[in-house]
């Protein structure tokens, strides 16, 4: 099985799909990673600039990647806050799509824009879901669509499988009580975003995830599989 993440910012696979990843790489799957921003603004460091914080973003993730397992992570250069799903965010991750044909992608829900506990989901996170799923479907399929790939040798590709991360209507429960501590590794990596009490969230959300269906700790998607 080849499976390709698709996300924002460096971290947000992290927090919300690692586990799972970490659970195929085990058994045997080729896993990729593919960032959407250069996660340029997240920092309240008053001594902090964007180049540097690049640098580090970047760095972070690909130590994640590596324990992990992962056999690559890919970057493209949009800046943070400012990802919009248009025509050529989508023709970037058709590309992707179609030069490493997965037979599963997994990346943020766009439907979830807010939570009544506060919680408002980033403006990015949203715009990189929907362009997933738009380059998911039809686009990376349609042979008709960015004809300049194909003459570039990138021919068409259908995804068998979507999974979108779920913070509450998942209904595909995968049990991570085996790669808990990989997932935490990952996202520990990940120094210049998360604290001691983000690593005990994470913990704890993975736990509430795995409840319902008895696991210890579990990560939740929404599972749809794709036309063919």
């Amino acid at each position: 099985m080849i499976a390709l993440g698709i996300a924002a910012h460096p971290d947000d696979l992290d927090f919300g799909a690692s586990g799972t990843f970490a659970k195929w790489v085990k058994e045997g799957a080729s896993c990729y990673y593919l960032i959407c921003t250069n996660g340029c603004k997240g920092s309240g460091d008053p001594r902090m600039t964007e180049a540097k914080l690049i640098r580090i973003r970047k760095a972070e993730q690909k130590a994640a990647a590596i324990e992990l397992g992962l056999k690559g992570v890919f970057f493209l250069k949009h800046n943070d806050t400012e990802l919009v799903a248009d025509i050529g965010l989508k023709r970037e991750i058709v590309r992707h799509i179609r030069k490493l044909r997965p037979d599963v992608v997994v990346t943020m829900d766009p439907t979830f824009v807010y939570s009544k506990a506060g919680f408002i989901n980033h403006t990015d996170h949203r715009a990189a879901g929907q362009a997933a799923i738009d380059a998911v479907y039809p686009m990376a399929r349609d042979r008709l669509t960015f004809r300049e790939l194909e003459r570039e040798g990138l021919k068409p590709h259908k995804v068998a499988t979507l999974y979108l991360i779920s913070y509450g209507n998942g209904d595909e429960i995968v049990d991570i009580s085996g790669t808990i501590d990989t997932k935490l590794r990952a996202l520990a990596c990940h120094g210049s975003q998360i604290t001691d009490e983000g690593l005990g969230w994470a913990r704890k959300r993975a736990a509430i995830a795995g409840k319902a269906k008895g696991y210890k700790y579990a990560e939740a998607f929404v599972k749809l599989g794709m036309p063919v």
